[in-house]
C-alpha cells in the first residue's frame, strides 16, 4: 500500500497545508464516508455542507471552503485538479507486463528499447520497433513494421495493426483495436467490392484509448489521432478520421469516415458524427447527439429527445410525423393572410 504523508499532498497538490504534515495517508474515500488515513476533496458545491462532518485525514478544498474544514485541509486552486494528481501517485495498478514472458512470439529482428516488457502470449511480428520502457500486455497482437514509442502500455489483447505508430506515454486499455481496415467498399451491380486500406493509423503522445474501442486505418492517406487526447470505451473511430489535440470522447461515440475534429473538442457518451464533415477547435457535443454538418463555431451543441413517460412519447409520434403537412398548411394561410 502506497503511502504519502500530508506534506507530501500538499507539495503534489501544489497547495497550502493547514494541519499536520506528518500525518500519512493512502487513498482517497467519497467525502460522507472517508476515515483516517484517507483523503477528500470538495469539487462540487452541494457537498459543501458535509465538510463540517468529514472524518477524512485531510480535505482538497479551495480558498473559500477553509473556515468550514473541522479536519486537516490543504487549499488549492481546483481540488479536482489536485486530486487527479495525488490519486496518480497513490496509485498502486499493477503493470501489465513486468518482464519478457517465456511463451511470448517475438520476430528475431523486432527493436526493443531498454526495459521493456511483453507479457504472455503476446505475438510482436518483424520490424517492430518498441521504445524504452514499453510495456506489452498478455495476449497482444503488433503487427509487422508498427512502431510503439517509450513508456507506451498495451493491457491485454490489444491488437496493433502493420504500420501503426503509436507515440510515447500512451495508455491502451484491453481489447482495443488500432488499424483495422476502414469499411471502403464498391458496389457493382449488387456486389460489393472490398477496397484495400492501404494507409495507417498515427497516434500522438500522451493519448488514452479505452477497451474495445476501434480506430480504423486509413484508406490512403492515415487516420490521425493527436496528442493529448483521452477515448472512452467502445468507440468508433473510422478511416481518414483526425482528431486534434485535447479532445476527449465518453463512450459509444461513432465518428464516421473523413471528418476532420479540431483541438479541445468534447463529445458526450453515445455522440455520432457524420462523415466527411469539419468541426472546429472548443466544440462540445452533449451525449446522443447527432452531428450531420460541419460545425463551424466554437460552442455546445446538442440534439436528441430527452427521455420521457411512454404514453406521452406515444402521443408525441405521431404528431412528429404530422409537422411536414402542418408545414405545408401554415404557409398556405401565411400565403393567403398576406
Amino acid at each position: 500500500m502506497m503511502t504519502l504523508t500530508l506534506a507530501q499532498v500538499a507539495s503534489i497538490a501544489g497547495g497550502q497545508l493547514h494541519g499536520d504534515g506528518d500525518i500519512t495517508v493512502s487513498g482517497f474515500a467519497a467525502m460522507e464516508k472517508a476515515s483516517s488515513g484517507q483523503l477528500a476533496f470538495l469539487s462540487n458545491p452541494k457537498y459543501r455542507k458535509s465538510l463540517p462532518d468529514c472524518q477524512a485525514s485531510a480535505v482538497l478544498v479551495k480558498e473559500s471552503e477553509l473556515e468550514l474544514c473541522s479536519s486537516n485541509a490543504i487549499v488549492v486552486a481546483d481540488p479536482y485538479i489536485a486530486y487527479a494528481k495525488i490519486a496518480q501517485a497513490l496509485d498502486t495498478t499493477p503493470k501489465p507486463a513486468s518482464d519478457i514472458a517465456p511463451s511470448a512470439v517475438i520476430a528475431n529482428d523486432v527493436v526493443l528499447g531498454s526495459n521493456v516488457a511483453i507479457g504472455a502470449n503476446a505475438v510482436i511480428e518483424s520490424g517492430v520497433v518498441l521504445g524504452d520502457g514499453a510495456i506489452i500486455g498478455a495476449g497482444c497482437f503488433v503487427g509487422k513494421n508498427a512502431q510503439i514509442g517509450s513508456n507506451s502500455k498495451l493491457w491485454s489483447n490489444v491488437s496493433v495493426y502493420h504500420d501503426v505508430k503509436i507515440g510515447d506515454d500512451c495508455l491502451i486499455q484491453a481489447n482495443a483495436v488500432i488499424g483495422s481496415d476502414g469499411f471502403g467498399n464498391a458496389n457493382e451491380r449488387g456486389e460489393w467490392i472490398k477496397i484495400p486500406q492501404v494507409g495507417s493509423v498515427r497516434i500522438g503522445n500522451r493519448v488514452e484509448i479505452g477497451a474495445c474501442t476501434t480506430i480504423d486505418r486509413g484508406t490512403l492517406d492515415d487516420t490521425v489521432i493527436e496528442d493529448n487526447v483521452v477515448l472512452d470505451n467502445q468507440i468508433q473511430i473510422a478511416h481518414n478520421v483526425h482528431v486534434g489535440y485535447g479532445c476527449a470522447m465518453a463512450g459509444a461515440v461513432i465518428v464516421a469516415g473523413s471528418t476532420h475534429i479540431g483541438k479541445y473538442c468534447i463529445f458526450g457518451g453515445g455522440a455520432v458524427v457524420n462523415g466527411h464533415i469539419t468541426i472546429v477547435d472548443q466544440v462540445t457535443v452533449t451525449g446522443m447527439s447527432m452531428v450531420m454538418r460541419d460545425i463551424t463555431e466554437k460552442g455546445v451543441y446538442s440534439s436528441g429527445v430527452p427521455v420521457q413517460p411512454n404514453r406521452e412519447w406515444r402521443k408525441m409520434v405521431p404528431r412528429v410525423h404530422k409537422i411536414a403537412e402542418m408545414d405545408r398548411r401554415l404557409k398556405a394561410c401565411e400565403k393567403r393572410d398576406a
